[in-house]
């Protein structure tokens, strides 16, 4: 019997995160962390499960817009999809009708992303391993055929990207064994959400201080005076020998962002992530050079990998923050790390939301033994929360991500997790709450 996908199953989950204002920031006050989840079906042993990440209303259109996929992928043989992921992902990606309403950005982009992520669950269940792991064992030939190069030799060359991959070999199987015993190197944005009060802000540093966290994130952008306010108690809290990061989520203009850093530079920031619009390119740039020494951090936000190919030949990022869900799922993230690499800027991958801290410690710990080689500069985000709901939880030790182990893509949702938050008839959104 030939192994096809049968079905494309797409779920609308929601988690009121709202209510007690977890994952609050400038741009974002009340966000419910969302996910339109999907399942390939299968007729043979293994379905793949993917999502990508919204923050509630609207999840619904990402949902319609995973359906809108469907006709693509159902009847599609598994064998040839896992032979080729290069072609799958062009063939979600550059569909000439669909492409009308992308083309490879927006919510369309978003829905490839959660299929794709499925499929890369599917390729690593199949195979029997966690996904980090098949995409260190691809050789580099194998990886650079999965991107696709159209619009980015102008950076990096696909020949001179395999080779530099090749060079990176050395000294594999001894960072491996480092992150297998010590694990990827961590920061915390569970201590700074803007919605939190002073003394609960003071206390969760505390705590994750003594947890062994070094680097910590807050969140500014609504009031200087409040964002002063709260980076002094949260300097105190943490101490001056730990990494302090500001994330302004985008809330503010150019020269509001110059003027305000320079406010909050007494604190010593590393880094202020999304100091302006994300799609402003020039305007980060011109943010990192009147703020230096203190880094700009963008990407979560980027929705292909040419705006990251532009960012960091302008020298717009200093830190690259690239999202499992914002692009077009491992296929685009890996044309991302290799196009980092050879411009040498560190990746801290993007993990504020619900799953996204399962999915992109794979990425993270792929870029340290296949791509990059160093752990300098590179924290990898993480939020405390939601990680319950998922059959193969992040597992965090001393604020290093431990390597996943379970064959996947570590985001495989608990049924009862999913029929409980399905919006908008789930028992989470159905019964009163207080």
């Amino acid at each position: 019997m030939v192994n096809r996908i049968t079905a494309v199953r797409a779920t609308d989950v929601r988690f009121p995160t709202s209510r007690h204002l977890d994952g609050s920031d400038a741009m974002n006050p009340t966000p419910d962390y969302s996910a339109a989840y999907v399942v390939l079906e299968t007729n043979g042993p293994n379905n793949g499960h993917g999502m990508t990440f919204t923050i509630g209303r609207g999840n619904e259109i990402c949902v319609a817009a995973i359906n809108a996929l469907a006709p693509l992928v159902v009847g599609r043989e598994v064998d040839g999809i896992l032979d080729d992921m290069g072609a799958f992902h062009a063939a979600l990606t550059q569909d000439h009708q669909l492409r009308w309403v992308g083309p490879e950005k927006g919510v369309i982009h978003l829905a490839g992303a959660a299929v794709l992520n499925a499929a890369w669950d599917l390729y690593a269940k199949t195979m029997g391993q966690p996904v980090w792991r098949l995409l260190v064992d691809m050789n580099p030939d194998e990886i650079v055929r999965l991107v696709d190069w159209t619009y980015l030799q102008d950076a990096l060359d696909p020949v001179e990207a395999a080779e530099r991959l090749r060079e990176s070999r050395a000294g594999r199987e001894a960072r491996i064994a480092e992150m297998e015993t010590n694990g990827y190197p961590a920061y915390t944005t569970s201590v700074g959400w803007l919605g939190y009060s002073d003394q609960k802000m003071r206390n969760l540093a505390r705590t994750a201080v003594d947890q062994g966290w070094r680097h910590f994130k807050m969140k500014v952008g609504v009031n200087i005076a409040d964002d002063a306010r709260r980076a002094a108690i949260l300097r105190d809290a943490i101490g001056p020998e730990r990494k302090l990061m500001m994330d302004a989520n985008q809330v503010w203009g150019v020269n509001e962002a110059i003027r305000n850093m320079e406010e909050l530079a007494r604190f010593d920031p590393w880094f202020i992530e999304e100091p302006t619009s994300p799609d402003d390119i020039l305007g980060h740039g011109a943010i990192a050079r009147a703020i230096a020494p203190v880094r700009v951090a963008t990407g979560e936000h980027c929705h292909n990998a040419v705006m990251f190919k532009q960012f960091l030949q302008a020298d717009a990022m200093a830190v690259c923050q690239i999202d499992a869900c914002r692009l077009a799922s491992i296929n685009e993230v890996v044309a991302v790390l290799l196009m980092a690499e050879k411009f040498k800027v560190p990746v801290c991958p993007h993990a504020g939301g619900v799953g996204l801290c399962e999915y992109v410690q794979h990425l993270a710990i792929f870029d340290y033994v296949a791509v990059s080689g160093s752990l300098t500069d590179r924290v990898l985000e993480y939020v405390d929360h939601l990680h319950e709901h998922f059959l193969d939880p992040v597992v965090v030790r001393n604020g290093r991500y431990m390597p996943p182990e379970s064959p996947g893509y570590s985001i495989e949702m608990h049924p009862k997790s999913i029929a409980r938050h399905r919006f908008p008839d789930g028992a989470e959104w159905s019964e009163e709450h207080p």
